[in-house]
């Protein structure tokens, strides 16, 4: 057990290293972009902090673990939202622009639910096909939003205060830090899938536990590090970008990746854990719209709600 506990802390920190390293040079190569810093977050930071989730869920599948496959979906969008969201809160309350609140924030909390509604017995692969035509009209939606955007040296003011040096000196060399990143995300993935089912099979807890808990919090850890050092820096719209964009490409994405690699029922999902993500989801987004900031007291309400939520996903 030793070995899996040791396997498992390492895999988490390489992916945690790995996704901030991935970031980063897509955020960098994105000052190239004229779009809002909002949809910068939801599209660029959104991808790079939800591929951990993905390359895990997908190997999962690949290697016939649905519980921790579904389960790390799951359990991420309500990290993404009650932990990482909420932690940033603390830190800073969370003031979010109210284009956000009636564009990008919808779409995310649709795809959510879309998602859990279609998480009900399972994902097939023509569910798997749906989702990834609902990740189609999502970005297409998202990147219409594009033609209102401040200035060009504004947008790269704001994107360098985000993610640093501006990828303009360096294109090559932040282009060869994602791929890296990448790649030592996958390697991650396989061994947090092994050292997890393994983990689970010796303590005699189920699977489907550890993807709601440990491995979608370990997944969540570069989202969290993104959100914490966007609110410390006043980067409020980066913050709620990334959380909204990473929860949409979770629910889509990873699902439509969970439906054609696994293309059957699978394993049986909590259900309680599911109604929790889409609640908590669409809780986020009705604080966002209250009044256009995520306070303190509200954070500790989502923080309450991830709490409470693991003594019932531990059954």
């Amino acid at each position: 057990m030793v070995a899996e506990a040791l396997g498992l802390a390492a895999s988490l920190a390489l992916l945690v290293v790995a996704g901030d390293q991935f970031v980063l040079g897509a955020g960098r190569l994105a000052t190239a972009l004229r779009i809002r810093p909002t949809v910068v977050g939801a599209v660029i930071g959104g991808l790079g902090a939800s591929l951990p989730e993905l390359i895990v869920s997908s190997v999962a599948s690949v290697r016939k673990e649905p519980e921790i496959a579904v389960g790390n979906l799951v359990g991420s969008i309500i990290a993404n939202v009650s932990l990482a969201l909420a932690i940033a809160a603390l830190v800073a309350p969370v003031r979010v622009d109210s284009r956000t609140v009636r564009r990008e924030a919808p779409i995310s909390v649709a795809a959510v639910l879309l998602f859990a509604l279609l998480l009900r017995g399972g994902l097939s692969r023509a569910e798997g096909v749906a989702l990834l035509a609902g990740l189609v009209i999502a970005l297409a939606a998202m990147l219409a939003n594009t033609g209102l955007t401040p200035r060009g040296d504004e947008l790269t003011v704001e994107v360098r205060r985000f993610f640093g040096r501006s990828s303009e000196q360096r294109p090559v060399g932040e282009t060869a830090r994602a791929a890296v990143g990448l790649a030592l995300m996958l390697l991650g993935a396989e061994v947090l899938v092994r050292t997890a089912s393994g983990l689970a099979h010796r303590l005699g807890i189920s699977e489907g536990f550890v993807g709601l808990t440990v491995v979608a919090v370990g997944t969540t850890a570069p989202l969290i590090a993104i959100a914490v050092q966007g609110a410390r820096r006043g980067n409020h719209d980066l913050v709620a970008g990334s959380v909204l964009g990473s929860n949409l490409f979770i629910a889509l994405a990873g699902g439509a990746l969970v439906g054609m690699l696994r293309g059957g029922p699978g394993a049986a999902v909590d259900l309680l854990a599911v109604w929790l993500m889409a609640a908590i989801a669409a809780a986020a987004w009705a604080f966002m719209a209250r009044r256009s900031v995520v306070t303190r007291w509200e954070a500790l309400v989502l923080l309450l709600a991830y709490a409470a939520m693991l003594p019932f996903v531990a059954r």
